[in-house]
């Protein structure tokens, strides 16, 4: 874990069901051999699991095993840089998020990779769900008041993230309010300290969130999402709470190794959309508050594109910094 302090004066992420040959005149058809899909957070944290829960569709749509490989650390680059530097021949894919993808090159002063030439993207995988909590010994039972308990105590509080999407929903929300923010490799472990009081506020996911608050532990205050959370229907949104700056939401989707063959790549693209529409699949995503939609590449490309240049162009507006 690491410190920073966040600052910011205005601050403001029908399946082919034959076999395709491999390219290169490769003899063999894929997937012939297990499939490994990257994800740059640890296990138990929302990321994971949601990957665990396609990575097992996938497995059962293609008949091949597919196996989550963790790359925890430096906002998801570590994966993203194992997945840039693999073979394109289908066998290692990347679970990107708008951390890895959009933030980490967007906000650093040398860019860890171009991601437009360093992958391949795939298709979308869908929509995180996000929600503001605080543990519920703090005296703050909406947005407004816990943002009066941080102007009435300059640098008194601590915040949790897990990447930098969190850490700019954080910074958006904050305005000029100044907290000590602690960075952690997942979610779980921010939520460990959070609940043992080391941090006073967090966005987390849908995977962890729901059942702390249901049991009394922790209490969310605000959804990322457009509309109301159906794990947490009492929660409102940014919009119901006049929140317009709130614009972070967080996404994934899958991307490939630079050069992947066109046919190889539609051909993935098709399995993993067929995937995300598999009823099992479907649930147990919507059970940790994942909304999974599919692309095709050409208009994931299309997509990735226009989030880079939103995000990008918000961070230039607003010069937001990260100490």
């Amino acid at each position: 874990m690491r410190r920073r302090t966040l600052t910011a004066a205005a601050l403001w992420g029908a399946a082919a069901l034959t076999s395709l040959p491999l390219p290169a005149g490769a003899d063999e058809a894929w997937p012939q051999k297990p499939i490994r899909l990257i994800v740059g957070f640890a296990p138990g944290g929302g990321a994971d699991a949601l990957t665990r829960i396609i990575a097992d569709g996938l497995s059962k749509q293609l008949g091949q095993q597919v196996i989550v490989d963790n790359r925890p650390g430096a906002d998801g680059v570590l994966a993203a840089q194992a997945t840039s530097s693999a073979k394109p021949d289908g066998y290692t894919l990347l679970m990107g998020t708008n951390t890895a993808m959009v933030a980490a090159p967007t906000l650093r002063p040398t860019p860890p990779y171009d991601p437009f030439k360093a992958f391949t993207p795939i298709s979308s995988a869908g929509q995180f769900s996000m929600f503001l909590v605080v543990p519920s010994t703090l005296p703050a039972k909406s947005v407004n008041e816990l943002l009066a308990l941080i102007a009435a105590k300059p640098g008194a509080y601590n915040s949790a993230s897990s990447n930098s999407a969190s850490e700019l929903a954080m910074l958006q929300l904050l305005g000029d309010r100044k907290v000590v923010n602690a960075r952690y490799k997942g979610d779980m472990q921010a939520m460990t300290d959070l609940l043992g009081g080391q941090v006073q506020m967090m966005f987390t996911t849908g995977t962890l969130a729901p059942a702390y608050v249901k049991d009394g532990r922790i209490r969310a205050l605000v959804t990322l999402l457009p509309e109301r959370s159906e794990l947490l229907p009492d929660v409102p949104t940014g919009g119901e709470l006049s929140l317009g700056k709130l614009t972070i939401t967080p996404w994934a989707g899958f991307f490939g190794p630079p050069g992947m063959p066109q046919a190889l790549t539609d051909r993935l693209s098709r399995e993993l959309q067929n995937t995300l529409q598999r009823p099992e699949v479907r649930k147990q995503l919507a059970q940790q508050g994942f909304e999974g939609y599919g692309m095709s590449p050409e208009k994931f490309r299309e997509f990735f594109r226009q989030q880079y240049d939103a995000f990008g162009a918000t961070v230039r507006e607003h010069n937001v910094k990260f100490e």
